[in-house]
């Protein structure tokens, strides 16, 4: 089973840029016509949230004809904090899950090979991430229903810390929380983040966490306690999660094409 992974693609209304200058409806096409060409197809698509810049009813109409336009496999989707919920479940509600109700997009997956709990870390109006205690309950007796099942975890906010101070104090706040549920449940076998615009890992619990690359702009790696808020045009990515019998082994996949392929020859 291979599970894709996108994030943060912050789409804007058709001919518009992200913060003036960042074409995201064109690095995000551009990702996704990369993703069309994985083989074999994944079998799902896992978009971790930031799918839109403003949460306005017009971005998710340009991710809507992207996706139906490019994308062949399922799609699963969790909200970030530059999402709207009521416009992302009005744009999207043919995608599965984000029409069940309730306050919060989070549900789970039952048809694939490892169990996908995607979970809703967003705090209206705010940067940082909450699992509030309605949500800390959900994800314990979602866990609780099927212990022996390998699981994956995405959400929007990462649960721990990174080192880039100003994305640090963005995360999921209630990190100990959210690992103290972890830590009850074995099954849980890989954590996927997006939300800080980098690649980075890190243990949560006995479960291996990972933040994805976002396939637009990715923010400055400064690791100084006083780096300024910046981001940059580095080469876009995308993960590729590979269930092999009981562990994930997960690739970055470059949304550029590079030159080659070359044959492997020995030198004379």
């Amino acid at each position: 089973m291979i599970l894709a992974q996108l994030t943060d693609t912050h789409c804007r209304p058709v001919g518009l840029p992200a913060m003036r200058v960042c074409e995201t409806n064109m690095l995000t096409e551009r990702a996704f016509r990369a993703l069309a060409a994985v083989r074999p197809v994944p079998d799902a698509l896992l978009y971790t949230g930031d799918l839109v810049a403003n949460g306005l009813p017009g971005e998710y109409q340009v991710v809507a004809e992207l996706l139906s336009r490019l994308v062949v496999m399922p799609v699963y989707a969790i909200p970030g904090n530059h999402d709207d919920r009521a416009a992302m479940r009005a744009g999207l509600a043919h995608l599965p899950g984000l029409s069940e109700g309730g306050e919060f997009i989070h549900y789970a997956v039952e048809t694939l090979p490892v169990r996908l709990v995607m979970l809703d870390t967003v705090i209206p109006g705010s940067p940082v991430g909450e699992l509030c205690p309605a949500r800390l309950a959900w994800l314990d007796a979602t866990l609780s229903a099927a212990p022996e099942r390998p699981t994956l975890i995405a959400m929007h906010h990462p649960p721990f810390r990174c080192g880039i101070a100003h994305m640090d104090k963005l995360n999921l706040r209630n990190a100990d929380e959210f690992t103290a549920i972890i830590a009850r449940h074995r099954q849980v076998r890989r954590i996927v983040c997006g939300h800080h615009h980098r690649p980075v890992m890190a243990p949560v619990a006995h479960a291996m966490a990972s933040i994805a690359t976002s396939v637009a702009h990715q923010v400055e790696l400064d690791l100084a306690t006083d780096a300024p808020t910046q981001w940059f045009l580095e080469p876009a990515a995308f993960q590729l999660h590979v269930w092999l019998d009981d562990i994930f082994a997960s690739h970055t996949a470059y949304v550029e094409s590079y030159p080659g392929p070359y044959p492997f020859l020995p030198d004379t």
